[in-house]
């Protein structure tokens, strides 16, 4: 049996990074940060639960492998995490995870799992291992709070990629 490859097919295969494939990691990471802030900085407090701290340890982050601090990096830092860093990875590396081992799973099933993984990220990987807090910084009420934020984040983020991906005629 052999498998061949249709110039289509490599078509797409080279246009992992296009121009608009990147616009709609670009939107979509942009649409999910204002959802994270919102709910970080709005819904949890208004709801009695934490409001969160993403540049504090942005911070803390930036301080740890810079040497100094830097209000206006940290900002960068965390920004940039979530306009590009986050739905980037998930272009690159989620998705085309998603697609191959389980494309039956529904997407908003597959944005859960991504934020799971964002909130261990986040608060194992570079609150505990990078910034030397304690591990899910002590499972306080902040936690509980960005494993919503993430969530949230992560559901509005592959969303929104995928009602673009939709409209513009992209397979998803």
């Amino acid at each position: 049996m052999s498998i061949t490859a249709t110039p289509s097919d490599i078509g797409a295969q080279k246009s992992v990074l296009s121009l608009e494939r990147l616009t709609i990691v670009l939107i979509a990471g942009a649409f999910g940060t204002i959802a994270f802030e919102i709910f970080g900085q709005a819904i949890s407090p208004l709801l009695g639960g934490s409001r969160l701290a993403p540049v504090p340890l942005a911070a803390s982050v930036f301080k740890a492998i810079a040497g100094f601090g830097s209000k206006p990096a940290a900002y960068m830092l965390h920004y940039l995490a979530g306009v590009l860093c986050y739905p980037l990875a998930f272009a690159l590396i989620g998705r085309p995870l998603w697609k191959s081992i389980a494309p039956s799973v529904p997407w908003y099933v597959v944005a859960v799992a991504f934020g799971l993984f964002q909130w261990v990220f986040a608060l194992y990987v570079m609150a505990h291992v990078i910034a030397g807090m304690p591990p899910f910084l002590n499972f306080a009420g902040i936690t509980w709070a960005a494993l919503y934020g993430h969530v949230i984040y992560a559901l509005v983020a592959i969303g929104v990629s995928q009602h673009l991906s939709i409209s513009w005629g992209r397979k998803t």
